[in-house]
């Protein structure tokens, strides 16, 4: 296993194939049109993490990053999808799509619990421990350090795993089709918090 970083874009004929794809993002902020893209961190199983580093200015003319996560035929693994693919479409100009969520998933299925963050569910469903120390990093400085990219990368390591054992409960509790049904909308409720109804739900009585 190993962690590779780019400047500015992945190098041509990385990720290429058929495989699902762990992808994050690691921005300025919270908020996407005020926070910058910095980092995405994006990978196949295979055991290798590629991040790939946004400096300021950026013009975001990423072209094999954008091929690769604008692949329909691939499936996209997030942790939170619905900031993710908001960010990469605002920065990057392409959907990232098809999607599994897994904190939708997981809520979906671990109803016994209100704790769906990834450190929760990689300890719970992986018997795995990551640290969350970088979550609060600045990471439009000009070293991304070994700590910030051990952190970055491991918020795509265990995506495919999650989504295995997810799957397996969602058939089990028969929520697969509704699980599928979420994840579909997300690329549109993604570009509802872009259109400014980020915190209003257009879908309630008021």
């Amino acid at each position: 296993m190993a962690v590779h970083f780019h400047e500015e874009d992945l190098p041509a004929g990385v990720l290429t194939g058929t495989s699902a794809l762990a992808v994050d993002t690691e921005t300025m902020g919270l908020i996407t049109a005020r926070d910058r893209l910095c980092v995405v961190q994006i990978a196949d199983g295979t055991g290798d993490e590629h991040l790939v580093r946004f400096n300021p200015g950026s013009n975001y003319d990423a072209p094999n990053l954008k091929a690769v996560l604008a692949d329909p035929a691939r499936v996209k693994l997030y942790h939170f999808a619905r900031f993710d693919l908001a960010a990469i479409e605002h920065y990057l100009g392409v959907l990232a799509a098809p999607v599994f969520c897994t904190k939708i998933a997981s809520k979906l299925v671990r109803t016994y619990t209100d704790r769906h963050g990834l450190k929760n569910l990689v300890e719970e469903l992986l018997g795995q421990s990551i640290s969350k120390h970088q979550q609060s990093s600045d990471w439009g400085g000009p070293v991304i350090n070994e700590a910030q990219r051990d952190y970055a990368a491991s918020d795509v390591r265990y995506l495919h795993a999650l989504r295995d054992e997810l799957v397996v409960r969602l058939e089990r509790e028969g929520r697969l089709e509704l699980a599928q049904a979420c994840f579909d909308f997300l690329p549109a409720r993604a570009r509802l918090d872009l259109a400014g109804w980020a915190e209003h739900d257009i879908f309630s009585h008021m």
